[in-house]
């Protein structure tokens, strides 16, 4: 099939069965975001943002736009802003991988690393977003820019909710559960919604770092952990806690394993944050008798990081 633009290269991504990693008695399906032009599922959200400022006219070409990111929105905006013809402004702790610092600015993204409050290298924390947001925001008033605030900005909502969840439910509507982690919330909340508006039986399970799990437990042991972009130890402002029919949480070991084993034995190159959905979602159909198919998200490139 031939593509008119790099945009047209957002969405429609395959869902693939990971039969080197579950048992026979359920199945796990994951939808390979990784292959987006800026490598994670945030292209989506990224693209429709950028959309909706243009169609609001809050955003014009040669506008500048600001954003704070852990690395794979910045990346989606960066592709994005480039064929709208806007320059781009990634705020990033210096917690994140050096590896993602390298990819926006390979993707024509102007970096700016901020210091860590509390958080360490590889482990980026809630307090750590909050002042990297708040140099992002500062930045776009000083440029006269576009704060995109991925984190309160609804189009991020409506991008899964008119994307993502269509198309794992267009692909496998027979599907019993479907499993993501939360970071901005956007992933889960607007695909869940999609699919329960579908089939209020699909189960839809939120995963949270084990010991940030703030949304199961309304507690934090440690805000510091290995899976950059989600489990800020934070309620995101659009969290819909009736979307959530449980709350699984994962420890970073499970994660490293899990992540290693996609990448060796499944054959797919993916990060934390899909180690960390496969891993929860192995769980969850375990726990569960009556569950045999399960819908999770690759989220991103195994590039992205350290592994």
């Amino acid at each position: 099939m031939i593509r008119q633009g790099t945009l047209e290269l957002i969405r429609h991504t395959p869902l693939v069965r990971l039969d080197r990693l579950a048992p026979a008695e359920f199945q796990i399906y994951g939808k390979l975001e990784s292959i987006q032009p800026g490598g994670s599922v945030k292209d989506r959200a990224a693209l429709q943002i950028i959309k909706d400022a243009y169609a609001s006219g809050v955003l014009v070409p040669g506008k500048v736009v600001v954003e704070m990111t852990s690395g794979n929105m910045g990346a989606g905006l960066a592709v994005v802003c480039r064929q709208y013809g806007n320059p781009f402004i990634a705020v990033m702790s210096k917690g994140n991988s050096a590896e993602r610092v390298k990819i926006l600015k390979g993707l024509g993204a102007e970096v700016i690393l901020t210091r860590q409050v509390d958080g360490k290298e590889g482990k980026v924390t809630g307090r750590d977003i909050e002042y990297a947001s708040h140099i992002a925001m500062e930045l776009a008033k000083k440029r006269n820019g576009y704060y995109v605030d991925q984190f309160n900005n609804p189009s991020g909502i409506r991008a899964h909710f008119e994307t993502t969840g269509p198309e794992i439910y267009s692909d496998l509507p027979d599907m019993d559960a479907f499993v993501a982690s939360v970071g901005s919330g956007g992933t889960f909340v607007g695909t869940s919604r999609y699919l329960k508006s579908r089939k209020k039986a699909i189960l839809c399970v939120a995963v949270e770092p084990e010991n940030a799990a703030i949304l199961k437990t309304g507690s934090i042991i440690d805000p510091r952990h290995i899976i950059q972009g989600t489990g800020y130890g934070l309620v995101p402002p659009h969290w819909d806690a009736t979307l959530a029919d449980d709350i699984i949480a994962v420890s970073d070991r499970e994660t490293v394993e899990m992540t290693r084993r996609l990448c060796a034995e499944q054959g797919l190159y993916v990060g934390y944050s899909s180690g960390a959905n496969v891993a929860a979602a192995i769980k969850y159909a375990g726990q569960n008798k009556d569950i045999k198919k399960v819908v999770t998200i690759l989220c991103d490139t195994g590039y992205k990081y350290t592994l």
